[in-house]
């Protein structure tokens, strides 16, 4: 049974004319977040029987832009001025802040100035929060890049929802949610009845609410349903700045350390040491590949005393040093 789009007063005033998207694709988009987007768009004037929505495609130079997959797109124009009843969705995908220049920054604080809804799919909610529009608002982006995101933007209340509408500033997790997104602002203009057509019309039998969270649960990541185990991985993935023992967390779910040893063992074939451990390493890795923090602000955010220590577990576990994987990183960006 598909649940119910809660229908709430429209974002915008009602018009006779068709409400307008205009979509700001950035270098390495990612296709399906925006391709989701447009989609729910089209079958909407299908559905209604009449264009209700128009949209156009700009960009930085006006000329092609490539997204992830490597396909390249025709925009309809350079950076050029909106309007205030425009709807603005900047489409972001790999490398976010390499694909957020001057120049479109510049433009997104002009324009915004305007009042017209804002937002960011996929990665781009960083695009929004480096302009300073998300500041005091509450706001999502793609579950790789929020370590990255917290620690550069923590005027941002960061969610791990699958969407976000936070008054005029909406920011989606990538992939799929941007249908969920769409859904949403559909059912606020035309009712729920054409956003479930919509919705039927891409065979999307499980809509999404902005109180759904964009990961799995952690028995489902794991493949493990054992609720003590799901609650210490929790706790282990709310402290990787200030790693909490095996003792601790053997006390706080009410067991003992052997017993808690046993349950690491039994189901992820590790100590409970080593999986935190690659926890704290996966972050470092994020945060050296997607910001410009120092190696040793990296080491200290996840939990390392010296970078030394860091140094030595990284190259254990990467087979490289953190500085070896950001100037790769780096090398790879620029082919």
């Amino acid at each position: 049974m598909k649940p119910a789009i809660l229908a709430k007063a429209p974002i915008r005033p009602a018009s006779a004319d068709p409400r307008r998207f205009v979509f700001v694709l950035l270098d390495n988009f990612t296709l399906l977040s925006f391709a989701s987007a447009l989609e729910c768009l089209r079958i909407s004037n299908r559905m209604v029987g009449k264009t209700v929505y128009a949209w156009t495609l700009i960009g930085e130079g006006g000329g092609t832009v490539s997204c992830s997959a490597g396909t390249e797109f025709k925009l309809d124009s350079d950076l050029v001025e909106v309007q205030r009843e425009d709807t603005v969705l900047v489409c972001g995908g790999i490398d976010v802040a390499k694909a957020t220049s001057k120049k479109l920054l510049s433009w997104l604080r002009r324009e915004s100035r305007k009042g017209m809804v804002l937002g960011g799919l996929c990665t781009a909610a960083y695009s929004l929060a480096k302009a300073g529009l998300l500041d005091g608002k509450r706001a999502t982006i793609h579950w790789e890049n929020q370590d990255s995101f917290i620690e550069e933007f923590e005027e941002v209340r960061l969610t791990k929802s699958v969407f976000v509408v936070d008054g005029i500033r909406l920011s989606t997790a990538g992939g799929t949610s941007s249908i969920d997104l769409m859904l949403k602002l559909i059912a606020d203009d035309h009712g729920e009845d054409i956003a479930n057509l919509v919705a039927d019309q891409l065979i999307y039998n499980s809509i999404r609410t902005d109180q759904d969270t964009q990961r799995l649960s952690v028995p489902t990541r794991i493949g493990v349903r054992h609720p003590k185990l799901s609650q210490v991985i929790q706790k282990m993935e709310g402290y990787i700045e200030e790693p909490i023992s095996p003792e601790t967390l053997a006390k706080e779910v009410g067991m003992s350390t052997r017993q808690l040893e046993r349950l690491f063992r039994r189901y992820l074939n590790r100590s409970p040491k080593r999986y935190y451990m690659e926890l704290r390493l996966q972050k470092a890795r994020n945060l050296l590949m997607q910001t410009d923090m120092s190696v040793i602000n990296v080491a200290l955010a996840c939990g390392f005393a010296s970078p030394s220590h860091f140094s030595k577990c990284y190259r254990a576990h990467y087979d490289t040093t953190p500085y070896r994987e950001r100037g790769s990183h780096a090398s790879r960006l620029s082919i």
